[in-house]
Parts: C-alpha cells; sequence; structure tokens
C-alpha cells in the first residue's frame, strides 16, 4: 500500500483524506475566498515529485462548487457545472475564488466562478443550481446497471508508475477485468469509487469522483500525457445523505473520439441502488514533448 503524504497534509493544516477541511476557504479582505491545496492532491504520478504537478481537475470543479455555495449563499441543488481550466494551479500558494451571481429567482440560481493566483487565472465556471418541482417523469438511462456487484469486488491501488498523488484520496473496485494500458478493445472504464474519508455522496464529493479515473483511451492506446481542458456535470436530481450513506457511486467512462490531439470523453454515475445520479463529458488536450 502507498502511504499517504501525511507531511504534506500538515503543512496545510488538514488532516489525512479530510476533503472537508481541504474545501475550506479563507476570506480576504476584497470578498474573495482562498483556498490553499496540499501536494497530496496532486495530478503528477506517485514516482514523481507532486510539486511537478497541479491541483487535479475534480477538486478544482468542487472548489468552484463551494466557492458559489459560500460566496453566493446558494442553498439549492446543483444542477450543472461546466469548467473551464486555464492553467494549472501552483502549490504554495493560495488560489482566491470569487463567484458572482448572474441571476437568481425562486425555483433557479445562475452563477459564475473564477479562480485566480494573483494576475494568473487559473479556472472559469459556470454553475446552474435548481430546486425541485412538478413535471413528467422519464428516466431511460436506468437501463445501465453495474457491470458486478460492489461486494464482490476488492478495493484496487493504482499503480505508481501512472496512478497520480491524488488517487491516494479515493477509493477504487474496479467492475472489468484490466488487462493493462494498450491491451483493451474498448475504451471504457467500469468502476466503484468514493472519497476515502466515506463520508455520505453530496455534489462536492460527486464533483470530484467524476474526474478521478485516468484518460479512457489509456486502456486502447497506451498511456501519454494529456491535461482537462472543459469538464461538464450535469446532476440529475437532489443528492440527499440517503442517497449513499457510504460515499459509493458506480460510474462508467468511455473515449468518443480520439483524435488528432484532443480526446472527449463521457461517463455516467449511479447511486449504490442503481439509480441515475449524474452524467460527465470531458475535453483533454494530449500533449506531446519534443
Amino acid at each position: 500500500m502507498t502511504v499517504p503524504d501525511v507531511q504534506a497534509l500538515e503543512r496545510t493544516g488538514v488532516s489525512e483524506f479530510d476533503l472537508d477541511g481541504v474545501l475550506a476557504f479563507n476570506p480576504d479582505a476584497d470578498g474573495g475566498l482562498e483556498a490553499t491545496v496540499p501536494q497530496g492532491l496532486s495530478n503528477a504520478p506517485m514516482n514523481m515529485d507532486a510539486g511537478r504537478g497541479a491541483p487535479f481537475g475534480g477538486l478544482m470543479a468542487s472548489l468552484a462548487v463551494k466557492a458559489a455555495r459560500q460566496g453566493l449563499g446558494v442553498e439549492s441543488p446543483l444542477r450543472t457545472l461546466t469548467v473551464q481550466y486555464l492553467a494549472g494551479a501552483r502549490f504554495g500558494e493560495p488560489v482566491r475564488f470569487t463567484a458572482e451571481s448572474l441571476r437568481g429567482g425562486r425555483s433557479t440560481h445562475f452563477a459564475e466562478v473564477r479562480a485566480s493566483q494573483g494576475s494568473r487565472p487559473i479556472l472559469t465556471a459556470g454553475l446552474t443550481f435548481g430546486r425541485d418541482g412538478p413535471g413528467p417523469r422519464l428516466r431511460p438511462i436506468e437501463q445501465v446497471t453495474p457491470a458486478r456487484p460492489l461486494a464482490d469486488i476488492e478495493s484496487t491501488l493504482l499503480n505508481p508508475e501512472f496512478g497520480p498523488h491524488f488517487t491516494r484520496w479515493v477509493e477504487y473496485r474496479f467492475a472489468m477485468d484490466f488487462l493493462g494500458f494498450g491491451n483493451h478493445e474498448e475504451p471504457v472504464v467500469k468502476v466503484w469509487l468514493r472519497v476515502r474519508d466515506g463520508r455520505p455522496l453530496d455534489d462536492l464529493r460527486l464533483a470530484f469522483l467524476l474526474d478521478a479515473v485516468f484518460p479512457n483511451y489509456f486502456l486502447v492506446t497506451g498511456p501519454s500525457i494529456a491535461t482537462s481542458v472543459d469538464l461538464r456535470y450535469d446532476l440529475f436530481h437532489t443528492l440527499t445523505p440517503q442517497t449513499s450513506p457510504d460515499g459509493w457511486a458506480y460510474f462508467e467512462f468511455r473515449s468518443h473520439d480520439v483524435s488528432d490531439g484532443w480526446a472527449l470523453e463521457d461517463g455516467i454515475a449511479l447511486a449504490p441502488d442503481g439509480a441515475p445520479i449524474a452524467a460527465a463529458r470531458q475535453l483533454r488536450k494530449m500533449i506531446t514533448r519534443g
């Protein structure tokens, strides 16, 4: 088992695998919210110095949601989140988030969040919050069922040769046979995930987990270097502590197109009872080193 970088966590005042602690903001004098991210949540592989990477995209998505809620006092359920990653944040320097309400009504609230370090923009995010209401009910996506039951699978630790540091914060139970990168016929990942704190699934943890898997096309093409450019989440309904008391959700991720230096991937998330709870789409830019 890989030992967590406890010292890196302690330097930020955050205990081991305390996601709520990482997502806690310090208000600044200008009305912004500052977050300091531990290197243990780096996207660099575990066999490299964590400082050579950046805070991984799922964490930054969670911080954007938390910034909108705290900065604007929004209590309605999250419906959509769209993040554009402009640059990787640097460790050791606070990331400043600002939230703006674009329009708010009784049932729907539109917001924008920006993050920066000094004059350097890190990300911009658009969020839609909305209360439940009356209307027709149709869920054809309910035909998706987990490939294997959670209870039948043992937890898997990702290989430190490719597994990023942040993956130590996630418990993985793969519902598929892993044949090694480059040895699969389809770019599809089927996996149960939860944050290691074991707390009930909420929109912050779901945002974290929807980006917690390697690029799906690695299964077919072999590993390469890629960075997230755009990430979108759509949540189907309100999450409550009863949705997943132990924090588990089942995910299927699939690459739809990998060409010309870009990769487009989709994901779907189900609660333990099989109810669909979210969909995701991600655009990655592949990086070549000359």
